[in-house]
């Protein structure tokens, strides 16, 4: 019975979460803290610190790490699949009616319109984290541009798109020169 209620439970976050992780918090609190009393508001904050934490969406972290919690891996299971069977649904649903009119003009005039709007939403999310990287959080002023982070993105940029490196291994080895020149240089 438990691992039904997991998975109801879970379904709803998955199904009315609509506008990211955020917002899915607050449907996640009221099944998990006021409807079933799985956590307390205490375990609920270190729920949304781990989810925040580990790689993923927060609504799919916060159902395996609950799942887990109350019904073991078993538990686990059930919650994560209620969390993402709305969406399997949606996507399936979605590709269906893609291959079945994509060609319709109206569908490739949707899509088209939506290509710039899409790679303006990257676009602008990158420049975000570019800029927040680079001046460390603070005001966007000279003083507090970060110049070890600029060179090493730079060379970064310059390595994976004409040496073709590894993406990994550029990841990696920017990281321990950026630590190697804080520990030199604070």
């Amino acid at each position: 019975m438990i691992y039904w209620q997991l998975f109801i439970s879970f379904l709803q976050v998955g199904l009315f979460s609509i506008g990211g992780g955020y917002a899915s918090l607050p449907i996640i609190q009221s099944r998990i803290v006021e409807q079933h009393g799985w956590l307390d508001m205490a375990e609920f904050t270190d729920l949304i610190t781990i989810a925040e934490m580990t790689p993923g969406p927060i609504a799919l972290n916060a159902a395996t790490f609950v799942g887990t919690r109350i019904g073991g891996l078993p538990g686990a299971l059930a919650a994560t699949f209620g969390c993402i069977f709305p969406a399997l649904i949606l996507v399936s649903l979605l590709a269906f009616v893609y291959y079945r009119y994509k060609k319709l003009t109206v569908v490739q005039s949707v899509l088209g319109s939506l290509r710039p709007v899409v790679v303006a939403l990257i676009a602008s999310a990158g420049l975000g984290i570019m800029l927040s990287v680079a001046f460390g959080g603070r005001a966007y002023a000279p003083e507090n541009l970060d110049i070890a982070g600029v060179v090493l993105f730079v060379l970064a940029l310059a390595a994976l798109r004409k040496l073709k490196t590894n993406p990994i291994l550029t990841m990696a080895a920017c990281g321990a020169v950026y630590a190697a020149v804080h520990l030199i240089v604070p």
